[in-house]
C-alpha cells in the first residue's frame, strides 16, 4: 500500500490507471468492505490499481467542529484497516474551504488527472462538489465507468457508520462487532496523564484517542495488545511479581477500561480520556502503541460524590470485570 496526500499530487501525477472509491470510511465496516471487494473485482477485470480517497477531517467535523458526530476510527486506524484489505493506494484529501468549494467539474477533473481514475465504485446516494451538485450520472457523462453499490443490510437494517455509533453508545459490543466485521477497538500511544489513579491505588495508562470525541463511554472489560512489542513480556520483564491478568491473545493483557470525561474529578476543562487499569501490574508503558479492544460493557460513566466513593466504585468495577474474565476463558465473540 502507498499512502499519498492529494495536495502533493501534480496535475498529471505518476499514478497508474486506477479504480477508485471515496468517502469517509469511518469504521471501515461491512458496507465499506463490500465496496472494497467490488473495487478489487473491477480493478482485476480491467487491469487497474485500486485507490481509496478518504477525507480528513471528515466533512461534518469541518462544518460542525466538536458538535460533529463522534468518530468510530481515527485516520491511522482507517489506513490500517484499508491496508489489511489489500488496497494499492490510499489518498488523503484535506477537507477545507478550498476543497468544499470545488465544482462538480473541478472535482471530476481531480479524479481524472490526479488520480487517473477510469472506474468508480460509489454508494447508492453519492453526491459531491459545491452544493452537492455532482452525482453518479454526472460522472458517467464525464466519461467514467461508474458502479453503484446497493445498501448492505444486517438483520434487515442498513449497515452504516451512524448505526454503529448508536450501537456502541448503547453498549451493544457484540452487534457492533457484527456490523464492523471485527470487535471494536481504539489504537493510540500511552501518554502522561494527571496520575490521579495512583492516589486511589488504581494506576492507569492514558491512551491517546486521536479524535475529537469517542463514540462510546463508560466502563468496559478490555483486551490490550501492544502493536510494537509483547505487552505480557514487557510487563513480566519489568516486574516478575506482577505479571497482570492474561488477555485473550498470547501477548495481550486484560484490563478495566474507562472512556469518559471523569465527572467525579474536579477539572478546569473536562476532556475525553481512554484509561485502562491493569490489575496486578506495575510497569512503565509510556510511549507504547496500544490497541484496546472492547469486550464487555459494564455500565455508563458515574458521577461519584467523593474520591472515597469513586475508589469504592472502581474497586467494585474491577472485581466484576475480573469475574467476567474468569467466566470467559475464550474470546467472548
Amino acid at each position: 500500500m502507498k499512502l499519498l496526500r492529494l495536495n502533493a499530487l501534480s496535475a498529471h501525477s505518476e499514478l497508474p490507471a486506477t479504480a477508485v472509491t471515496l468517502g469517509n470510511f469511518d469504521g471501515v465496516h461491512l458496507g465499506h468492505q463490500e465496496m472494497i471487494k467490488q473495487l478489487q473485482q473491477i480493478a482485476s477485470e480491467q487491469n487497474l490499481k485500486t485507490l481509496v480517497m478518504i477525507f480528513e477531517p471528515q466533512p461534518l467535523e469541518f462544518f460542525q467542529a466538536h458538535d460533529a458526530p463522534p468518530r468510530i476510527s481515527s485516520l491511522r486506524e482507517k489506513v490500517e484497516y484499508l491496508t489489511e484489505l489489500g488496497i494499492d493506494y490510499i489518498v488523503i484529501a484535506k477537507f477545507d474551504n478550498h476543497f468544499r468549494s470545488l465544482s462538480a467539474a473541478e472535482f471530476a477533473q481531480i479524479l481524472k488527472e490526479k488520480l487517473h481514475a477510469q472506474s468508480l465504485v460509489l454508494g447508492d446516494d453519492f453526491h459531491f462538489g459545491k452544493n452537492r451538485q455532482g452525482n453518479s450520472a454526472f460522472l458517467k457523462q464525464y466519461g467514467f465507468n461508474v458502479t453503484n453499490l446497493n445498501t448492505i443490510l444486517l438483520d434487515g437494517e442498513r449497515v452504516s457508520s451512524t448505526r454503529i455509533r448508536q450501537t456502541l453508545q448503547a453498549g451493544d459490543l457484540q452487534l457492533a462487532a457484527k456490523l464492523l466485521g471485527r470487535p471494536y477497538s481504539i489504537t493510540g500511544r500511552v501518554q502522561y496523564g494527571d496520575q490521579i489513579g495512583r492516589t486511589l491505588n488504581f494506576p492507569t495508562i492514558n491512551v491517546r484517542l486521536n479524535r475529537h470525541k469517542p463514540c462510546l463511554s463508560g466502563i468496559y472489560g478490555v483486551d490490550v495488545l501492544c502493536e510494537t512489542t509483547s505487552l505480557s513480556a514487557k510487563v513480566k520483564a519489568e516486574n516478575s511479581n506482577k505479571k497482570g491478568i492474561a488477555g485473550y491473545h498470547p501477548t495481550s493483557l486484560f484490563g478495566a477500561g474507562h472512556v469518559g470525561t471523569r465527572p467525579a474529578i474536579k477539572q478546569v476543562q473536562p476532556e475525553w480520556r481512554l484509561e485502562v487499569h491493569f490489575p496486578e501490574v506495575s510497569a512503565n508503558l509510556y510511549g507504547l502503541l496500544m490497541r484496546v479492544t472492547f469486550l464487555n460493557y459494564l455500565h455508563g460513566e458515574k458521577n461519584y460524590p467523593s474520591l472515597e466513593a469513586l475508589k469504592a466504585g472502581i474497586d467494585d468495577d474491577v472485581e466484576k470485570l475480573l469475574a467476567f474474565r474468569q467466566d470467559t476463558p475464550n474470546f467472548p465473540f
